[in-house]
């Protein structure tokens, strides 16, 4: 039987690199702020911090993946994140990229 900490190191390794994808996808779609968005992904099965997520759509922005702009439609300022041309170039790439590995795994699978 697996040590359960060490699979669920291994599994927050996956989710580490898959989370960054996500986010720009979702925000590809649908801009959006933080907190929303949070919920969003854990619909699709990605459990993740706020204080992971903050640190991770300010790098993802500073490096010109995501844009936002100010929604002041309510009492306290938001960040509403969407992402940026050159984030739905990266996100096509790395999906194209996933489904390379994805497809491998299956065929090591499948060789065994």
């Amino acid at each position: 039987m697996l040590d359960s900490d060490l699979v669920a190191q291994h599994r927050q390794e996956l989710r580490r690199g898959s989370t960054s994808l996500a986010c720009l996808a979702l925000l590809a779609t649908t801009p959006d702020y933080g907190y929303n968005l949070l919920g969003r992904l854990a619909e699709l099965g990605f459990e993740i911090e706020a204080n992971t997520l903050y640190p991770l759509l300010r790098r993802l922005d500073k490096q010109g993946l995501l844009t936002f702009a100010w929604d002041t439609s309510d009492a306290r300022p938001r960040k509403v994140y969407s992402t940026s041309p050159e984030g739905v170039e990266l996100v096509a790439l790395l999906r194209e990229d996933w489904d390379r590995i994805s497809q491998a795994l299956h065929q090591i699978g499948q060789d065994s």
